[in-house]
């Protein structure tokens, strides 16, 4: 009787919220989006075989921007086929950056959905992996969500779920993710996040933690905190605006910052200043509703069972005049133009108290492509890394096909470098663990050097989980960037059989050369070699132009040039 009380008033609460735009509402209402993306038990544990898995090579790849290589392995760093893994978060040893942790949903089985608190460790710097199994086997778990403290214990928070009851558990490791003791119950509910003071100050060390609070141990209740390591958690509290799907942030002072979905169209950031002092009852300084053109979603094509991608919040921590910046980015249904999904960024400078408008990551030039799973983070010299799933470059016969992209920004935020191709196409629909979806969300830590990547794909052909390392190449200042005349360029379908069209843009007039080449650096065809205008301009690749295999497609202007893969099928 309760929880249909509960059902109905939240019903009502939802239909006298302004709600998206119809053509967005069509596709999905925020009741039905509520009531989809909770972890309810379904299938029966059924333990896997040790003795009769069958292994395929496991997938790894590397360039002078990125290194991935599969982490739920055997012994033998062989995949292991006919299960399945995604949902993956990370934790990295601030003492010794070489040891790493990933954690993820865990299914023994492909056709069973019950799912697990899988892990895997590194202590070499994701060059070698190590899998034992997973924390509390036989025991349903899910959204694993993994932090490091100043001194190099592990934290990984893991919701389970039993009767329509809600419980999260938080295990320790103080051995690099090899070992984690018994756990601390730590109140939680669906969708849990969790983060660390390392700043140094009055809360140095302090766990906060915030889920969505319609499916909570303490409803309407959905934030606790630890002040002494993680040995207790606090009684809930409820957070001001009720964000749900989102991540955390603390500022340089130790100012705690929440941002998730709001049920008006947006994000709703929350700030907390006293937080951190372990004597206080945590208080809400106040929230913001940010403006991102359009609206988290739950349920798109390419991910039906689960969503576009959680919000990701972070603070400028680096020196100078962006210090205490905070930045919002999330995948949303565009209200303005109805993009299926973008990658949208915003900037606070006084403090999350306004934002400023809201910014386009992803600089395709279709309004039909899918960007999904934007997750972002800050290196501590103030670089701005965001990564996400791509489906531009999918071929006509696949369109829901994705890759995973990246940008970053040098100038907190104000402009991005282009978009860099990480990985090949793959589709994001196989191997479904018996619901269809491939999590919700990936993991990014960015150091000076490099941002590292916890993610989940199916470039071998089932549903795993990698590490990724991404090194950006930095070619200079903003204003040096500024002079490149070419904005991008893309090819249509790719892979492609047959006819593919490419387009580029141009910032301004210049001399253009187009060459297409094999793998042995070998030229196919030089397509243009021309002054072109600045703008848009495309060119239709015939049919026996290239065949079946990879190719390479360079634009060449001046000492800038571009160049991307070009796959081709018979």
């Amino acid at each position: 009787m309760k929880n249909n009380i509960l059902l109905i008033s939240l019903t009502i609460t939802l239909l006298a919220i302004p709600s998206m735009s119809k053509a967005q509402n069509d596709k999905i209402d925020r009741a039905r989006q509520l009531q989809m993306h909770n972890e309810i038990p379904g299938d029966a544990y059924l333990p896997a075989d040790p003795q009769r898995q069958l292994t395929s090579p496991a997938y790894r790849f590397e360039s002078s921007l990125f290194y991935t290589t599969q982490v739920n392995i055997n012994s033998n760093g062989e995949n292991i086929l006919n299960d399945a893994a995604n949902e993956p978060s990370m934790a990295i040893d601030p003492l010794n950056t070489g040891r790493i942790a990933i954690g993820w949903r865990q299914f023994d089985n492909v056709g069973n959905n019950f799912r697990q608190a899988g892990y895997s460790y590194t202590n070499d710097g994701g060059e070698n992996w190590t899998f034992p199994g997973v924390i509390n086997p036989g025991v349903f778990r899910s959204d694993p969500v993994l932090e490091a403290d100043n001194q190099g214990v592990f934290y990984y928070n893991s919701l389970t779920s039993s009767g329509g009851n809600y419980f999260c558990r938080v295990y320790k490791s103080d051995d690099g993710g090899a070992s984690w003791d018994l756990g601390t119950s730590a109140q939680g509910g669906d969708k849990q996040w969790m983060e660390i003071d390392r700043t140094g100050g009055l809360g140095e060390g302090h766990i906060y933690s915030f889920w969505t609070s319609y499916y909570s141990i303490c409803y309407p209740g959905n934030f606790t905190r630890s002040t002494d390591g993680g040995d207790y958690y606090e009684d809930c509290i409820s957070v001001d605006g009720n964000p749900y799907w989102g991540t955390m942030a603390i500022g340089p002072d130790g100012e705690l910052y929440i941002a998730g979905a709001g049920f008006d169209d947006g994000i709703v950031v929350v700030r907390s200043d006293n937080a951190n002092d372990p004597d206080a009852y945590v208080a809400w300084e106040y929230y913001t509703q940010v403006d991102m053109d359009g609206a988290m979603m739950a349920g798109p094509d390419v991910n039906p069972g689960g969503l576009l991608g959680q919000a990701s919040i972070a603070v400028n921590h680096a020196p100078g005049s962006g210090l205490g910046d905070v930045y919002v980015l999330a995948s949303v249904a565009r209200l303005t133009n109805l993009d299926p999904g973008d990658v949208m960024f915003a900037k606070s400078t006084d403090g999350g108290l306004s934002f400023g408008a809201p910014i386009r990551i992803n600089d395709d030039f279709s309004n039909s492509n899918t960007q999904w799973f934007g997750t972002m983070s800050v290196a501590p010299n103030g670089r701005i890394d965001v990564v996400w799933l791509d489906t531009r470059d999918a071929p006509t016969f696949s369109p829901l096909y994705s890759a995973l992209y990246y940008s970053y920004s040098l100038d907190q935020g104000e402009t991005w470098s282009d978009n860099e191709l990480l990985s090949e196409s793959f589709d994001p629909h196989l191997g479904w663990p018996n619901q269809e979806k491939m999590g919700d969300y990936f993991d990014l830590i960015s150091d000076n050097d490099n941002a590292h990547l916890a993610w989940s794909n199916t470039l071998n052909g089932e549903q795993d989980v990698y590490y990724g390392r991404i090194t950006p190449v930095i070619t200079g200042n903003s204003s040096i960037e500024a002079e490149n005349p070419i904005i991008a360029l893309q090819a249509s379908p790719n892979p492609c059989r047959g006819n593919a069209r490419l387009t580029y843009r141009l910032a301004k007039s210049a001399h253009v050369s187009i060459v297409i080449s094999d793998m042995l650096g070998r030229e196919i065809a030089n397509l243009v070699n021309e002054t072109q205008s600045a703008g848009t301009h495309s060119i239709q690749l015939t049919d026996n132009l290239i065949g079946n295999g990879i190719f390479f497609c360079r634009l060449t202007s001046g000492k800038y040039s571009k160049t991307i893969k070009l796959v081709g099928l018979e």
